[in-house]
């Protein structure tokens, strides 16, 4: 299983983002909530600054549209087994 999570098809450049980068990207979220003041910018910050505020704000968005389409029923949900990783 790679380490790397890709949005190539819907990101452009920089569309990889390391398992580290994606663990630092959640906690940001959670901390820096909805509504704050330069979100995009705080999360890029709490980051280590690995990814700017545009690519942090796009991956936010990527993710966001891929929960409304498993949501909405229009792609399946992922199959995970018990330990969180893909079957």
């Amino acid at each position: 299983m790679s380490s790397v999570s890709r949005s190539s098809s819907r990101g452009g450049a920089n569309a990889e983002w390391s398992t580290r980068e994606n663990k630092l990207f959640e906690e940001a979220l959670a901390y820096y909530g909805e509504g704050t003041p330069d979100r995009w910018l705080k999360v890029s910050r709490a980051m280590g600054g690995t990814k700017t505020a545009d690519e942090v704000r796009r991956h936010y968005e990527i993710l966001d549209n891929d929960v409304k389409l498993i949501e909405s029923g229009r792609i399946p949900y992922p199959n995970y087994n018990e330990q969180g990783a893909w079957n």
